[in-house]
């Protein structure tokens, strides 16, 4: 069977990470989690390791950091520790059920059918969003318009942080060289497997904004995102080395 593993940055999500985790672990196939918490101050390492101990040894995992690092270096933290232990695939999800855990085995699928990398899309079929408002809508939308744009880039939703990457794509890319710490993070990423040649693909998904918890957002995870997107076009890419 292959070796999976969701991987869930965590800051102050006390109010869904045990809901998030029993979640995932519902599903067949044997999914393993790997929380990478940022001190969250409102205990939510502390409800981990309870379900550590007590429900998942062997298929929870946690990873504790100092502090507010960056979305983007929790991920590359994630990659570097998921490469390390020989999973095949490895999922990028958030804690607050605004990503599905019943669309994991979509994204899988996605993967197996002949895609190196599979991206859950709220924009590649109509805009698929749900509570959001108007004005946030509208920037995230136009936010991928802009990234095709000045990339020639074709995938719709490329800010998405819902997306399932085999082991060779995460092998490919240097991850020392990853900039991007907000969410352009995600354009990076995308972007960086798509110059290396690697098959990309879209599953359509129902994006709902979390119900519990604060967000994350502001304004300066746009600013990056914007000014490094210009960046990346100027960019060259080859594979790390083995």
């Amino acid at each position: 069977m292959d070796k999976k593993l969701v991987i869930i940055p965590t800051y102050n999500e006390i109010e869904n990470i045990s809901k998030i985790v029993h979640a995932v672990f519902a599903l067949e196939g044997g999914y393993h989690i790997l929380v990478i918490d940022d001190a969250s101050p409102d205990g939510t390492a502390d409800q981990v390791k309870k379900m550590q101990q007590s429900e998942f040894p062997e298929r929870l995992h946690l990873m504790e950091r100092s502090g507010k690092l960056g979305l983007g270096t929790a991920y590359v933290a994630g990659f570097r520790w998921a490469l390390e232990r020989d999973y095949d695939y490895i999922f990028e999800m958030d804690a607050d059920f605004s990503h599905s855990p019943q669309d994991l085995p979509r994204l899988l699928d996605k993967c197996k059918q002949g895609c190196d990398m599979s991206v859950g899309s709220r924009y590649c079929n109509g805009i698929n969003v749900v509570n959001w408002p108007l004005g946030r809508i509208l920037i995230s939308y136009c936010a991928s318009i802009y990234v095709r744009t000045v990339l020639g880039f074709k995938i719709f939703d490329s800010t998405a942080g819902f997306v399932c990457y085999s082991r060779k794509v995460l092998e490919s890319i240097d991850l020392d060289k990853v900039r991007m710490k907000g969410y352009g993070f995600q354009i990076e990423l995308k972007y960086t497997a798509y110059k290396l040649g690697f098959k990309i693909g879209e599953v359509p998904v129902i994006f709902v904004n979390r119900q519990e918890g604060v967000s994350k957002m502001s304004g300066s995870i746009f600013g990056e995102a914007f000014w490094g997107v210009l960046a990346l076009r100027f960019r060259k890419f080859k594979p790390a080395e083995k």
